[in-house]
């Protein structure tokens, strides 16, 4: 009977802890969902150039550039909900026997769209985009380095507006189109303002030249923005991204376009060193070209705006 009993209570001691085993393990597989709809990319890269004689017959002046870039990326993604947004950053200096240090390049921008699409497999999304641009340090009509033509914002310029967006990442297309979109123009240097630079209203002087009323600092339109963005590899180890921005004012000469296309290049050597090569067109009607005058600088009107780039250096992304 006692044999029994303990048999009994072996049996029961046994689906006690059989059952507190099971849940133990029932508890630890009910861990919170730690997956993340974020993309991240972050690449940091310097460019050099340089160039020097000794004893060169035909003559030469040695010369040093360096230019140092960042682009930050993070991406949202989730069932119909599309979120993307970028920094990028640029800094440029040149030194020449014989002159001055000098600017080369300078950028601040930041571009971010948000998109919804009516179901998982559509192409196209109701979308709001917002970007801006600016630099980190004035700007010089070389070799006069006494009054600057810009200066950290002025300009800074400001895109805000919605729209639709088509995107297509087996092509690595995106194209995005907003009837009403606001563009703000931003010029917070004084002097600037008072020029009437990057389309703002100028100064007002009397016949003596004594000031009635300073440069506004700031512009606003309304108008039809248009932009796209193609990047993908055309041949092993080079990637082409070419962007464009197309906008017209609905107020002020309607139908006069201002044009921002972007080509480049990326070559790459190995995981870190790269080759680039690109161009930069712009035109805006809202901004004069400068010239120096007898030692003065002065505004030309309205031109056509080219920049050039080759670089070789070193690049990390993580």
């Amino acid at each position: 009977m006692r044999i029994r009993n303990c048999l009994i209570a072996l049996s029961l001691l046994f689906i006690t802890f059989t059952q507190t085993t099971c849940s133990q393990v029932l508890i630890t597989t009910t861990l919170p969902d730690t997956i993340s709809h974020w993309e991240s990319t972050n690449t940091i890269g310097t460019d050099i150039n340089q160039i020097a004689f000794v004893n060169w017959a035909v003559g030469g002046n040695n010369s040093v550039s360096i230019l140092t870039k960042g682009q930050f990326i993070r991406k949202y993604v989730y069932k119909n909900i599309s979120w993307h947004n970028e920094l990028i950053l640029k800094y440029g200096l040149n030194s020449q026997e014989g002159q001055e240090v000098r600017k080369t390049d300078d950028q601040i921008q930041i571009n971010s769209t948000f998109g919804y699409r009516r179901d998982t497999v559509s192409n196209w999304y109701y979308a709001g985009k917002f970007n801006f641009n600016t630099q980190f340090a004035n700007g010089y009509a070389y070799p006069n380095t006494t009054t600057e033509i810009s200066a950290p914002f002025a300009p800074a310029t400001i895109f805000l507006g919605v729209g639709a967006e088509y995107n297509r990442k087996d092509l690595g297309l995106n194209a995005y189109f907003s009837p009403v979109t606001d563009k703000t123009t931003l010029v917070l240097n004084q002097m600037l303002a008072d020029k009437g630079s990057f389309g703002v209203e100028k100064a007002i002087y009397d016949e003596e030249g004594n000031l009635i009323r300073h440069g506004k600092k700031s512009r606003t339109e309304v108008g039809i923005l248009i932009t796209n963005q193609f990047k993908r590899q055309v041949f092993k180890n080079i990637m082409l991204d070419q962007r464009m921005t197309l906008y017209t004012d609905y107020l002020n000469n309607f139908g006069n376009i201002d044009v921002n296309f972007q080509l480049q290049l990326d070559m790459t050597v190995n995981q870190y060193v790269k080759a680039n090569i690109g161009t930069n067109i712009i035109y805006d009607d809202d901004i004069n070209s400068t010239k120096e005058v007898d030692g003065a600088v002065v505004q030309a009107g309205p031109k056509i705006q080219l920049k050039q780039m080759l670089g070789v250096g070193l690049s990390y992304t993580f």
